[in-house]
């Protein structure tokens, strides 16, 4: 379990711990860096997501694809369709905005401050190793819960 020793950052009082709002890998949809476009946009259908974690051959966090790295690479790329989108992987599309990760150790400031941009943020062990994310809507349960407010 976390440790309970509360912390004072910025006037947001929080655990010193990130780990009580984490999902972990085996509860997240996520894709190997080596899948077609054809499995990630039917993964990304069926779940009804419109981004998913990627994560390389050695377990490391690789990035985010979303529907707009699909959408733009269709637009761009003549050489694919959705009827030969199986032909290339997601290594080929090219992600148009980084999804920033955080480590294990974060600090809820920092997970906070990612939030406001991403609908969630990758978490990473000290290797790189991806265990989990953070959502949005977590981040925002535990304040609302804990009865916390932020100063934009």
């Amino acid at each position: 379990m976390y440790n309970e020793v509360e912390i004072t950052c910025k006037g947001v009082k929080h655990l010193d711990s990130i780990l009580f709002l984490l999902v972990p890998k085996k509860d997240v949809v996520f894709l190997p860096l080596k899948c077609s476009v054809k499995f990630a946009l039917d993964i990304m259908e069926s779940n009804g997501y419109s981004a998913i974690p990627i994560i390389n051959e050695k377990g490391k966090y690789a990035g985010t694809l979303t529907e707009g790295d699909l959408l733009w690479e269709f637009k761009s790329n003549p050489q694919m369709d959705f009827e030969n989108c199986s032909r290339f992987t997601i290594r080929d599309i090219k992600r148009r905005r980084k999804v920033e990760s955080a480590g294990i150790n974060e600090s809820l400031e920092v997970i906070i401050e990612l939030s406001k941009s991403q609908n969630f943020v990758p978490i990473t062990d000290d290797d790189g190793v991806f265990i989990g994310i953070i959502t949005r809507q977590e981040v925002i349960d535990y304040l609302l819960k804990t009865d916390k407010l932020i100063s934009a």
